[in-house]
Order: C-alpha cells, then sequence, then structure tokens
C-alpha cells in the first residue's frame, strides 16, 4: 500500500505528518520505525497523525522513531499546526485548538513565509519542579525532562553522557529526556538534548527547552523560590536553530507557558509500505 506523507522541521527537529482523518489503516510499530529510518525509509526523529474530533480543530498522535508511542513533543506540535494550515484546516476560534496525550493545547501562527511558519504554542503547566544534585533539576513539561546545568556543552559527547543519565536507575523504568544547558553572558541559553525513543542527541527539543527555561528560572534564583508572581522569557540556541520560552510564575508554579519557533515544510511524497 502507498502512505501520502509530509515531512516538516523546527528547529532542525524532524516529522513524517500523516493526514489520518481519512485513513483506512492503521500503522504498526515496525512500519513507523522504518518510515523514521534515515537509510531505508524517509527519515525523521518522530512520526504523528494528524486526527480528527468534532470537539477540535484537529488532534495529534506523535510516536518516537522506535515506533513507539511518544509523550508530547512540543516542536512536533508546532511543525502539526503548519501542516494543519497547509491542509486548510482554519481554526474556530482565532487560535488552534487540539489535543494530544498530554491534554489541550492551543496555538498560533504569528508569522507565515509560505513555507515557513513562525507559531506560538502553549504548553502545559508546571506544578512540580524537583532538584537534583547540585545543579541538576527534574521537570515534566509535558514529557519528563532532566535538566543539567554545565559549561562548554558545544564540546561535550552528549551522546554517551545523555544515555548515561537517559537509563540511570533513579529515573526507571520510563527513563528520561536529558538536556545540558549552558548560561550565555546576556542571559541567553544553549540547550543540546539527548531524546529517549530516539536514543541519541537531536538538534532541538521543545519540551526540552521549555525544560530548561523554567530550571533556569528556579537555579537563577538559587533554589530559593519566593511566593511572588512575574513574567519571564528566554532565548535558546539549539544545535538546530533559535526559540523562545516564555512563561508566568508563582513561587514554584509556572503557568501561561509558550514555546514559539519555526515551523517549516520540507517535502510531500508517497512511499510504498
Amino acid at each position: 500500500m502507498k502512505l501520502h506523507f509530509y515531512k516538516f522541521q523546527g528547529a532542525g527537529n524532524d516529522f513524517i505528518i500523516v493526514d489520518g482523518r481519512n485513513l483506512e489503516f492503521q500503522l504498526s510499530e515496525r512500519e513507523i520505525n522504518f518510515l523514521c529510518h534515515r537509510r531505508f525509509g524517509i527519515g525523521a526523529d518522530g512520526l504523528m497523525i494528524l486526527g480528527s474530533d468534532p470537539e477540535m480543530d484537529f488532534t495529534m498522535r506523535y510516536y518516537n522513531s522506535d515506533g513507539k508511542e511518544g509523550s508530547m513533543c512540543g516542536n512536533g506540535g508546532r511543525c502539526l499546526v503548519a501542516c494543519a494550515a497547509r491542509l486548510g484546516i482554519s481554526p474556530r476560534a482565532g487560535s488552534f485548538v487540539f489535543s494530544a496525550i498530554d491534554g489541550i493545547h492551543q496555538a498560533e501562527i504569528i508569522g507565515d513565509q509560505g513555507s515557513e511558519f513562525q507559531i506560538r504554542l502553549g504548553m502545559n503547566n508546571v506544578d512540580t519542579i524537583d532538584f537534583y544534585g547540585k545543579d541538576g533539576y527534574y521537570l515534566n513539561t509535558g514529557s519528563p525532562h532532566l535538566v543539567l546545568f554545565d559549561t562548554d556543552i558545544a564540546r561535550m559527547d552528549v551522546s554517551e553522557r545523555g544515555a548515561f543519565w537517559r537509563n540511570h536507575p533513579d529515573f526507571a523504568p520510563q527513563g528520561t529526556n536529558v538536556n545540558f544547558v549552558e548560561v550565555a553572558s546576556h542571559g541567553g541559553l544553549f540547550v543540546r538534548t539527548f531524546e529517549r525513543g530516539v536514543e541519541d542527541e537531536t538538534l532541538a527539543c521543545g519540551t526540552g527547552v521549555t525544560a530548561a527555561a523554567i530550571a533556569a528560572y528556579v537555579h537563577a534564583a538559587n533554589r530559593q523560590m519566593k511566593p511572588s508572581e512575574g513574567s519571564s522569557t528566554y532565548a535558546i540556541r539549539t544545535p538546530g536553530g533559535h526559540l523562545q520560552v516564555s512563561f508566568k510564575s508563582l513561587g514554584m508554579q509556572f503557568y501561561d507557558v509558550q514555546l514559539t519557533g519555526p515551523a517549516k515544510f520540507v517535502f510531500e511524497g508517497e512511499i510504498q509500505l
């Protein structure tokens, strides 16, 4: 059988997207793994199926490149919004509303250059952040993330060190995504991420940079969070491009979390399964 697909990338984090609204068959774990394979298939960090729901503009199902269904993917969510717009889906109430594995999300297209969009995606609130070691933090931004602050991370072997923490017994049995973060002199962040399911470094991770920004806020406060309300915005550089994370905070609670960045159409085609 032939499968029609779309390829999108957000800051180098790349995805295969299938319009599943009228899809008459289900993709197996083996087929998804094949499609994401960079030598034998199309090649991608993950695959998403855009579905329908009478109460939503669309639905999102995300699968890691290993073929298993994954948790929330922030860059993937932005790319799915861009694909929805390309497919002619219009938001019913000004901004797109879609459901994912971690709940309901809203997203706005704030820039449109034809094949590349700038998209602001609403992420889940974060009510819990755990301290881990001297300079580590563990939190869930739709996916679980360990955030570790370090220096000179451009020279770091992220594949080796990331695999160690991803499989550490402290995070068993599900494991964790791992983010290495360097704070720049101007206050921005440089983030490199090891993603579970991909089992390697990816060029960017949306839930990862969101976790990094929130952890950086706590880290800058020397872990002494006062119950005062404020707004923060972080410019974040990843190996694949630039993203922005903003949020409001009240003590150790973080809400109105927004992930902003590019979502670019790469190509579309058909593949024989």
